[in-house]
């Protein structure tokens, strides 16, 4: 089983890595800009859970006022802002960009369902110690029917036949739930915003995500990859409409990243 797993995760990404392969000669060529309303079409996500949840909620959760959270390290977390910036703009998009050029939108979404069945044992987990069972017995469902009838989750018959769609709990939300506060404001690269408490609920969620134990590293690191390029495939433009709506855009996504956080917390 260790020996299928590996196989059809690296298989993914090397689609992924063939797939990017005409686009990174653009990268040179690529703009701070909004692209065309190409983007803004593919923006719409087939299934539910590919919409980023903080994405959908940021100008609802602005208009509530926003949850306070202290930001010492204000001066670092935008370099960190502007660095993670820069890479979305010169190597992400135009690779997520080229990957969707070349992979049909079906073919995408199955990855997408696989990633998203990969990842059941952390929502489980959670839903458990929020003593969510409703949330649990569903997730186990969802995991049971779509890894058999699903083939191993790319196809998703649990939300299409049963309407089970996955939670969104992680650890971080836990913690919450026991009254563990956000700490500080933390912006890290590549990774993008988080706090304290966000941070070390990422880190316990890596123990019970199975790509951290593809061996080697540098396969699960790749794997993670082509997981982030299919993902973003399908969320192109949302980072330009967010730059275009607000003249300071690190207080706004820092400010919508805590009320977000703290609605799900709240749930």
């Amino acid at each position: 089983m260790g020996k299928l797993l590996r196989f059809i995760l690296l298989a993914t990404c090397l689609l992924a890595v063939a797939a990017a392969g005409p686009a990174v000669s653009m990268a040179a060529g690529v703009s701070d800009a909004p692209d065309s309303a190409v983007d803004a079409a593919d923006t719409q996500a087939p299934d539910e859970y590919m919409d980023d949840p903080f994405l959908d909620t940021l100008y609802e959760e602005a208009e509530k006022g926003t949850v306070s959270i202290p930001d010492p390290l204000a001066p670092l977390n935008r370099v960190m802002f502007q660095i993670n910036d820069k890479l979305y703009f010169w190597i992400l998009k135009p690779v997520a960009r080229g990957y969707r050029a070349v992979v049909p939108t079906p073919v995408r979404t199955c990855i997408a369902n696989f990633f998203n069945n990969l990842t059941t044992p952390i929502r489980m987990a959670n839903c458990l110690l929020q003593h969510k069972t409703d949330g649990f017995e569903a997730e186990l469902a969802r995991f049971m029917l779509n890894s058999t009838v699903g083939v191993l989750g790319f196809w998703d018959p649990a939300k299409k036949y049963y309407n089970l769609a996955p939670s969104r709990e992680d650890l971080g939300q836990t913690l919450g739930t026991y009254g563990i506060g956000n700490g500080f404001y933390i912006v890290w690269p590549v990774l993008g915003p988080s706090t304290l408490r966000d941070t070390v609920g990422m880190v316990g969620d890596r123990f019970l995500n199975p790509v951290t134990y593809v061996d080697p590293t540098e396969a699960a690191v790749a794997v993670t990859g082509a997981d982030t390029i299919n993902d973003t495939s399908f969320h192109i433009g949302d980072c330009e409409a967010i730059k275009s709506s607000t003249l300071q855009p690190y207080e706004a996504i820092r400010d919508a990243y805590i009320q977000s956080r703290q609605s799900k917390v709240e749930e």
